[in-house]
């Protein structure tokens, strides 16, 4: 009797011992998530909420699912007001800039006027300056009219779209982090190539992406031929726009991180566009 007793409470500070490191695990989970919501978005995030800012490099196609379907829930509203295609367009071109705070769009600003200078030496210290140059203003405005009438142009399944292009442009960052090296030893995206250190880290997201994709299409919320057209354009757009930009400047820094991001969701919602 007395071996009993002594397995069976074994048996239970065992249980507490797993249930206690599975709330930490947890913890540091949702911290991570948390984190990367408050540095890639302006979401508001409550202060007693735990944060952990290392790992967020691994969350950024999940918060692409959150700022997608804000964007197509908004899309969707703007369609019942009976607002114009290409203003409803606008504006929710309008609401992902702010959802983010032009941290992505700031990117390409600061990328297009470094890559403006013929002296491949000078690019990284023109794009430190935070003041906006002639060829950041044209890089900026045709990203955005590119936007703008792509999704204009496409009158079916726009909330797939909407959500699926801005996962799949959030997973070409990752690639550009996992692929390339960082160019600077300081900066707001020194720690996300601690994070996704080698191509295999950003491997998980991908399988993910083509796993909803799967759901989406058995599911019957979008036909095949749309989900196959989305996921080798995210695909081909997130290897082309990370080779470009490290082809131009021997690496990535955080400004082409946000670069990628964008240049991919627009060039995706372009190729869209002309099947749509």
């Amino acid at each position: 009797m007395f071996f009993k007793r002594t397995f069976c409470w074994f048996d239970v500070v065992k249980l507490l011992q797993w249930g206690q490191r599975l709330k930490i695990r947890l913890l540091s989970v949702l911290s991570g998530w948390h984190g990367a919501l408050m540095f890639y978005t302006c979401l508001p995030v409550p202060q007693h909420w735990p944060l952990e800012f290392r790992w967020i490099a691994c969350w950024v196609p999940w918060v692409g699912l959150v700022v997608g379907g804000l964007l197509a829930i908004a899309d969707n509203l703007l369609y019942v007001l009976q607002f114009p295609p290409l203003v409803a367009s606008t504006l929710v071109v309008a609401l992902g800039v702010a959802i983010t705070g032009g941290l992505h769009v700031d990117g390409v600003v600061d990328v297009a006027d470094g890559l403006a200078v013929p002296d491949p030496h000078r690019r990284l210290m023109v794009m430190k300056d935070s003041r906006m140059g002639a060829f950041g203003g044209m890089a900026v405005v045709l990203l955005l009219l590119l936007k703008v009438f792509a999704i204009a142009a496409i009158a079916e399944h726009r909330e797939v779209v909407l959500v699926a292009v801005a996962m799949w442009g959030r997973w070409a960052q990752q690639w550009a982090i996992a692929r390339y090296p960082y160019l600077k030893r300081e900066g707001k995206g020194a720690f996300h190539k601690l994070a996704l250190p080698t191509v295999w880290h950003s491997i998980p997201s991908l399988f993910s992406l083509f796993a909803l994709s799967g759901l989406l299409g058995v599911s019957g919320s979008a036909p095949w031929y749309l989900l196959l057209r989305i996921s080798v354009g995210g695909v081909v757009f997130a290897l082309l726009t990370s080779a470009y930009f490290h082809r131009e400047l021997g690496g990535h820094t955080g400004d082409t991180y946000g670069a990628v991001v964008e240049w991919s969701e627009a060039l995706l919602l372009c190729s869209l566009s002309a099947s749509l």
